[in-house]
């Protein structure tokens, strides 16, 4: 049975000491409802290993934001999947659209990055989807077809089975603009549908599928109530306790 998950983004945002104090705010939050998903916090590297000591790891993971796709040695500034799990982390956020954009990310690298976290005991949240320009001219379904194919079909099965799908339209990240529930539905059955062409119904059945993209407490029930939208992956409402735990009570 997949999990429902809404996992909040924090970006580069908040010093140390406010994510502390957000991470409590949620916790404490967290702490007066039952919520129907399991809810993870994507921190900055230098937080996680406080955030991880402030939150009920009963109902709340840990994710880094990224990781290296080298193992160690010599790469100044990088941190390792090791080292996140180090911190107590548990799930760590691959692919996202900016670091595909900004820092030259490609499937190949992604595919790198994807074993070295499943190889440290690290769960992916992998990020896929597709800018405006290809939404415009229909090429969204090649698009997220690639970006799986290429980074994660290389996996067996069992590995598969540790990897969360985020589906992002780049078109809508921190633009206010949100795919409708329809498209976000139409999507997210098509990339079901393709794991249960390479890895079965069991697997693809199993597969958490998150959308992504301006979701907040106003639209995130309707996207959530679709059958292949398995919850969300965060960005600015994630960064008030308020605004993040109406989308959890939005299951």
């Amino acid at each position: 049975m997949r999990k429902n998950i809404v996992a909040g983004n924090w970006k580069m945002n908040l010093t140390l000491q406010q994510g502390i104090e957000l991470a409590k705010d949620v916790n404490s939050r967290v702490a007066a409802i039952s919520p129907k998903c399991r809810i993870i916090l994507g921190t900055p590297f230098i937080h996680i290993t406080e955030v991880v000591k402030t939150v009920d790891a009963s109902k709340i993971d840990i994710a880094a934001q990224n990781c290296a796709n080298k193992a160690s040695g010599a790469f100044t500034g990088e941190v390792s999947a090791a080292m996140v799990k180090s911190t107590g982390a548990t799930y760590v956020i691959l692919g996202h659209s900016e670091r595909r954009a900004y820092y030259g990310e490609t499937t190949a690298i992604l595919k790198e990055k994807t074993d070295l976290a499943l190889a440290n005991g690290l769960s992916p949240i992998f990020c896929i989807g597709e800018v405006l320009e290809e939404r415009e001219s229909n090429k969204h379904f090649d698009v997220v077809k690639k970006q799986i194919s290429e980074s994660l079909f290389h996996l067996s099965a069992e590995e598969f089975g540790k990897i969360v799908l985020a589906y992002e339209p780049v078109w809508a990240i921190g633009t206010g603009k949100t795919a409708s529930p329809a498209q976000a539905q139409e999507i997210h059955a098509y990339i079901r549908k393709l794991l249960v062409e390479k890895y079965g119904k069991d697997v693809a059945e199993n597969t958490s599928i998150l959308y992504g993209g301006s979701c907040n407490a106003a639209n995130a029930k309707e996207l959530f109530s679709n059958p292949d939208v398995d919850g969300g992956l965060i960005g600015g409402a994630a960064l008030k306790a308020e605004d993040f735990l109406a989308i959890i009570s939005s299951f």
